[in-house]
């Protein structure tokens, strides 16, 4: 079983390919559900500024590699390896049971399915995930401060109330000094159009890792299935 999912960024696990390309398709153009740290209801006064914080934690960092699981509402759990570099450029590699890329050039997100030899592009400029992925851009443009139980620990959600189809990206933030910015980004949920939801977590964060662009390149897979004649 596979899930992928395409608003915030879901990215999958073996399950079957309908499931995995909704999944992918709802994170790679979408956000968190009211979960411990989103605390809707008596929360904490949002400090004056933190928003500003969180953009200064996403700017902080140049390049990044880091451990992730993705898992969608049905629990189903993927692993892999997601590659940073700023602006704009992004790649999650799966585990080798999920034959399957989702990378980043800049300008488009692709999702790269080799079994099926299928490549999916959507573009990423003028969108919340454009925003994201370059925080150069006006991400207040986009999002907003969630109000959280807890000082350390900073709740941004993002979306284009004119373009719904993209659905809701919550980037969670905790405070560490450790990071670039004193806050490091350890999760985030991705809710489409369809209330499909896929809860993306990093672990092992390394940054300022040398990265080349030839990292954001990918093999595709329509022009070797293609038979000659």
């Amino acid at each position: 079983m596979r899930c992928i999912y395409r608003g915030g960024m879901n990215i999958g696990h073996k399950i079957t390919k309908a499931p995995l390309r909704l999944a992918l398709a709802a994170t790679l153009t979408a956000g968190l559900p009211a979960t411990a740290l989103i605390a809707p209801s008596a929360p904490l006064e949002a400090a004056e500024g933190d928003l500003d914080k969180a953009i200064s934690a996403l700017r902080a960092v140049s390049t990044m590699k880091a451990d992730f699981t993705q898992t969608d509402r049905q629990g189903n759990t993927t692993r892999g390896v997601m590659t940073l570099k700023q602006p704009g450029k992004i790649r999650f590699e799966y585990e080798k049971s999920v034959n399957m890329l989702v990378v980043s050039t800049g300008k488009s997100l692709y999702l790269i399915d080799y079994d099926v030899s299928q490549v999916q592009r959507w573009p990423i400029k003028n969108s919340p995930l454009g925003a994201l992925l370059d925080p150069n851009r006006d991400i207040k443009r986009y999002g907003k401060l969630m109000q959280t139980g807890n000082r350390d620990v900073l709740g941004v959600e993002v979306r284009d109330p004119k373009r719904p189809e993209f659905g809701v990206i919550t980037l969670i933030f905790v405070r560490n000094a450790g990071a670039p910015g004193g806050f490091e980004l350890t999760h985030w949920v991705a809710l489409d159009s369809q209330n499909n939801r896929t809860t993306i977590r990093l672990r092992n964060q390394r940054y300022g890792v040398a990265v080349p662009d030839s990292t954001f390149k990918f093999k595709d897979p329509r022009k070797t299935s293609r038979r000659p004649g």
